[in-house]
């Protein structure tokens, strides 16, 4: 059965699945909806999707959308690793602005729960590194919104290849937390 432990933002889990190994390698059953169910994770994912990085230092985030398409995500590394954030930017939360990081890995196939109403992003650690992630509703262009990853406010201590990381144009000009309407954009 996998492991699932609350991180210091408490609605954000990590789950270390089981993996089972002989002479081919390893078999290990990612998700299955009852187990998280029965852990308190009652979530139903309706798209994959899969991102390659190739270069150390890439950074993708901090990302979220806009309610009514708000997206929990189950983010998991299948090559090379990542250090990954979640950022709670739920309206009145005691939590609001605080962020969690943890190391995934494909050779320990942990894996990271955000629910809806963080902003999530991640630096790779490793060359050529693929993130595959479940979210639990469709991407939507008009509602997909974007947090600069160095907002001060935020003070993410990302590892040391993120001082000069490799960025999207959107990324790049993202807006700080303070920047952002709270009435109309969390």
């Amino acid at each position: 059965m996998p492991h699932f432990s609350p991180l210091a933002l408490r609605d954000v889990i990590e789950v270390v699945p089981d993996r089972f190994g002989d002479a081919r390698g390893y078999f290990s059953e990612v998700y299955n909806k009852a187990l998280w169910s029965g852990n308190g994770v009652d979530v139903d994912f309706v798209q994959d999707n899969h991102s390659l990085s190739g270069k150390v230092g890439t950074l993708r985030g901090l990302h979220y959308q806009l309610a009514p398409f708000a997206q929990a995500k189950l983010v998991r590394v299948v090559r090379g690793a990542v250090f990954d954030v979640a950022v709670d930017i739920r309206k009145g939360s005691p939590t609001f602005a605080q962020w969690v990081g943890l190391e995934l890995t494909a050779s320990k196939g942990n894996q990271l729960f955000v629910p809806a109403g963080f902003a999530h992003g991640f630096l790779t650690l490793e060359p050529d590194t693929e993130v595959l992630y479940k979210v639990s509703d469709y991407y939507s262009r008009e509602h997909e919104r974007s947090i600069r990853f160095d907002d001060p406010d935020i003070a993410i201590d990302w590892p040391g290849s993120a001082d000069q990381p490799v960025l999207s144009e959107k990324d790049r000009e993202a807006p700080r937390l303070s920047e952002i309407d709270a009435s109309t954009d969390l």
